[in-house]
Formats: structure tokens, sequence, C-alpha cells
């Protein structure tokens, strides 16, 4: 993926570099063409980003972006929990929609024209399930923000090693990998387990096209855009 000649670099905002997407998200970013800068917004100091002149780290509050928050092109937000790990619905919220709205106003406020953000299968606002319901939510409020072009990630049940993230690992994402490994295949692409990486390069393909509008990527065109090397 490499820029042409005549192509301006671009700036990229990265939220969530530290789990399953944005940790794929990352390297691939570098790797292509389009991107002079990457700035990675991180809750917390993490000491095995990629030693890269590219990136620039900053520990922010998402409830709180500084005004400061150098000018963008691209905004890209992987930032996601489960209730189970934040402990409440309220934290959940606070995480899913929250910080995933004010990452997104803030980006556009420093000039970004591109949205890519990872939502998950079932994200519907009038659902009865929370979790659910809370995504819905969220991809409704950055529809509404003004950005020329938008990419929505909708991922079945993921395929990664969180562990080795230090996170803990989700049940319903081991249990259907072991299960269905045999048969992925015969698995219809729709609900078929995703990898991270996969989800991640999709979402980089789908924001360089740059196609104006709001655009729902669900797990079945993921699966398919998000096919063969970077």
């Amino acid at each position: 993926m490499n820029a042409s000649p005549k192509t301006s670099k671009r700036t990229a905002w990265l939220a969530g570099a530290s789990g399953l997407i944005g940790r794929e998200l990352l390297p691939l970013l570098l790797q292509d063409g389009r991107y002079a800068q990457v700035h990675v917004l991180l809750r917390r100091v993490v000491p095995d980003l990629p030693h890269d002149a590219r990136v620039v780290a900053h520990v922010v509050d998402f409830a709180a972006l500084p005004a400061s928050m150098p000018a963008t092109d691209d905004i890209y937000i992987a930032l996601g929990t489960t209730i189970k790990v934040a402990g409440s619905q309220t934290a959940f919220r606070a995480v899913d929609f929250d910080a995933v709205v004010h990452t997104a106003r803030a980006g556009r406020a420093a000039g970004a024209s591109r949205l890519a953000v990872v939502s998950a299968l079932g994200a519907d606002v009038n659902s009865s399930v929370f979790y659910n319901r809370v995504k819905g939510e969220m991809q409704a409020a950055v529809t509404g923000l003004g950005y020329e072009s938008v990419q929505i990630a909708q991922p079945s049940l993921l395929i990664g090693d969180r562990e080795a993230l230090g996170q803990p690992a989700r049940p319903g994402e081991v249990w259907a990998t072991r299960l269905l490994g045999p048969f992925m295949g015969l698995v219809p692409a729709s609900v078929r387990p995703i990898a991270a990486r996969t989800v991640a390069l999709a979402l980089l393909r789908a924001t360089a096209e740059g196609k104006s509008g709001v655009h729902v990527l669900h797990s079945s065109r993921l699966q398919a855009l998000g096919r063969g090397p970077a």
C-alpha cells in the first residue's frame, strides 16, 4: 500500500493502540505510505510501542482531551471494554460511548475529515441488550459530527491473543474459536469469528478509499476487505 509520488502525506490519530485491533492497526498505519505521522492516544504509558520517529504517544484523559491536540487528517478509534472488565454498566459506557465520542469530536475539531471506528456486531440504538444499545448510540453520535467519510466496523467474535496484551481472555471468543476451528470455513462470513488483524486491515483499506458518507462494515465485508497481505 505505497502512496503515489503525487499523494500528499497524511496524519492520523489512533486511540486504543494497546487493544486487540489497535495493536494490529498501528504497524499497518506505519507500513502505509500515506502516513507521515501517527499520534497514538493512550490512557497510560505503553512501553512496547514501535520505535519509529513517526509515532508520537500522548497519555490523555479521554473524558477531557486537551484543545492543544495536534492537527490531523484521519481518526482511528479502537477503544472498547466489557461490562465485566469495566465493573459496571456506567464504567462500560464511559469507555465505549463517552471516550469514543469525545475522541471523534476532538478529532473533528482538529481538522480530521475521515473517521474509522470499531463497533460490534449487533449494535443497535433500539436493542434491549445494554451492550448492543450503547454501541448503537455511539454509532449514531459519531455519524453526526460532520465527517466527510465514516467507516464503522462491526466485527463478529474476534480472534487474537488478548492475554499477550495483558487483557483477560473473553470466554465467548475462546470457545467459539476452539469449537468452530475445524469448520471455520463452513460458518457464514457474517457471523464467523474474525482475526483482529483482518479487521484492522479492512478498516485501513476502507478509510484509504475515502468514500464520502457513512459506511457500516459488517463482519462479512470485513472478512472480504481484510483478506490478503497488507
